[in-house]
């Protein structure tokens, strides 16, 4: 199979963040749609492997901030290159944030829309968490466009640099981090995002 066919599918881009106890923290999400308007709930895919993901489970509670055209990659940086486990995501971006009625974070900046959700049902994926929830809140707050993950790869994550080598060269298809050298070993993490050398591929 041609795993390039999964590209056509259409994707938002979203932050979903938790608080448990004193602790907030969130993750970049491009799985979250709507399934019902009576009730109005949504379903979010969340990886196992984030942080956020076990606030969620715990708690029950989440907000998503829909992340617009204006999103900058340092965004993506903060919510989806670094683990909450050892970083404290919203440090020095306290002016992009809001809370729900819950105390919640949501971001403000780089998104049009947030919604404040609760947990009706988690369905175990495997590799990921299923959570079906209730919209309890939320609001505009920009008229930008949803940044889709086409957009994302076109315009907001950064191009490979150019530059004169005789190594061969590999780029992460998530982050656009490169690497170089004879071979990309089977078990290379990518050191910005985290993901696996199956989502790389040659650069000519």
């Amino acid at each position: 199979m041609d795993s390039k066919v999964m590209y056509s599918l259409s994707y938002g881009l979203f932050v979903l963040s938790a608080r448990r106890g004193d602790k907030d923290n969130g993750c970049i999400t491009n799985t979250a749609i709507q399934v019902t308007t009576t009730p109005n709930r949504i379903v979010c895919a969340v990886n196992k492997s984030n942080y956020t993901h076990d606030m969620v489970l715990e708690t029950g509670r989440f907000t998503l901030s829909i992340l617009s055209e204006e999103a900058g990659f340092d965004l993506f940086q903060r919510f989806g290159f670094q683990s909450g486990r050892d970083t404290d995501k919203f440090a020095g971006f306290e002016a992009h944030v809001r809370k729900d009625a819950d105390g919640i974070p949501y971001v403000t900046q780089g998104v049009n829309a947030w919604m404040s959700c609760k947990v009706v049902s988690a369905t175990d994926l495997g590799t990921h968490t299923l959570f079906l929830a209730d919209v309890l809140d939320g609001g505009t707050l920009s008229s930008a466009p949803s940044a889709t993950y086409s957009y994302y790869q076109a315009h907001i994550k950064p191009k490979p640099a150019a530059a004169p080598s005789e190594k061969k060269r590999w780029v992460c298809k998530v982050c656009g981090y490169v690497y170089e050298g004879d071979e990309l070993p089977a078990d290379y993490i990518c050191p910005l995002c985290k993901h696996p050398a199956s989502d790389f591929e040659p650069l000519a």
